[in-house]
């Protein structure tokens, strides 16, 4: 009589995570489900919050957390910051491991990644997300991916445990940020124009919930206005995406738009109305204080 084959047992993949702020934190914890997870942080004490989460690995060097992972996924500020990250762990990457790109990085940046990742035989996604704090939280971050046909197993899966939807864009590495700034500029118009329609009923003496009252239910309403608007209103401006963040990527669209030889006449007043909020100390605080711009 034969004897059954002993089932094949499944090996959870290895997932590093370099970053654990506003969205890499969650991003690390909503992996948990189906990866082994090791997390980076500048400021270890960020990371060891994860830690005491459960089934996260904490490590104090990128080459260390990035070892013997399969996929290695970068959170981080900006293209600078994680190709100094990205260089910092180069010792502990073999070549063929997946990268998969989250951060907000612009078009010139992403350049400068695909060719380190090219250097160092990584599999290359830019893959910048759409979404803030809460969406990071619950697992609901839309991904903006590119890059090759080969390895997307590993990318989607990894997609498909930190979000609800990837649009696929295209398999050239940087499209995926390419549309992340062209994204951006309705997010700063959606912004901007909440926080001016409320702040001009006020000054005109007319109560602001009015003029949420009458968005309400019709055309001009959304998700998005709705949470802002809220946030004005009640004076909270938690960051679910700062301040000093929008000032970076606005930058990164007008800069994005002039390489292109295309005006971008609403992001460039969207980026001086961010920048006086900034100055006038109002950097930490969540994008809706574009409201406290004046």
């Amino acid at each position: 009589m034969a004897v059954p084959a002993k089932p094949v047992q499944s090996v959870e993949k290895r997932v590093a995570v370099l970053g654990a702020g506003i969205i890499g934190a969650p991003v690390a914890r909503n992996l948990r489900s189906g990866f082994t997870v090791s997390v980076w942080n500048r400021t270890r004490a960020t990371a060891d919050e994860l830690a005491r989460c459960g089934g996260i690995e904490v490590f104090d060097k990128a080459a260390d957390a990035v070892a013997g992972a399969d996929v290695v996924v970068t959170v981080l500020k900006d293209g600078p910051a994680v190709l100094e990250v990205m260089e910092a762990a180069v010792s502990g990457l073999a070549k063929g491991t997946v990268w998969v790109q989250l951060s907000t990085v612009g078009v010139t940046a992403v350049e400068e990644l695909a060719w380190f990742a090219r250097q160092h035989g990584l599999v290359f996604y830019d893959a910048p997300v759409q979404g803030t704090k809460q969406p990071a939280e619950n697992g609901q971050l839309v991904i903006l991916a590119s890059g090759p046909q080969d390895g997307r197993v590993d990318a989607q899966a990894v997609f498909d445990a930190i979000g609800s939807k990837t649009v696929w864009v295209s398999e050239e590495a940087g499209a995926g940020s390419r549309l992340k700034v062209a994204l951006n500029s309705l997010v700063f118009a959606l912004t901007h124009g909440a926080a001016e329609s409320l702040s001009l009923a006020k000054a005109l003496g007319v109560d602001p919930q009015l003029v949420v009252d009458v968005v309400t239910g019709s055309p001009l309403d959304s998700k998005f206005f709705q949470g802002k608007s809220a946030a004005i209103l009640a004076g909270d401006y938690t960051t679910a995406f700062s301040v000093a963040n929008s000032v970076k990527d606005a930058h990164l669209l007008v800069e994005a738009a002039v390489r292109a030889g295309v005006r971008v006449d609403v992001t460039t007043a969207s980026l001086q109305r961010f920048q006086r909020a900034f100055e006038l100390g109002h950097g930490s605080k969540d994008m809706a204080a574009s409201y406290l711009a004046g």
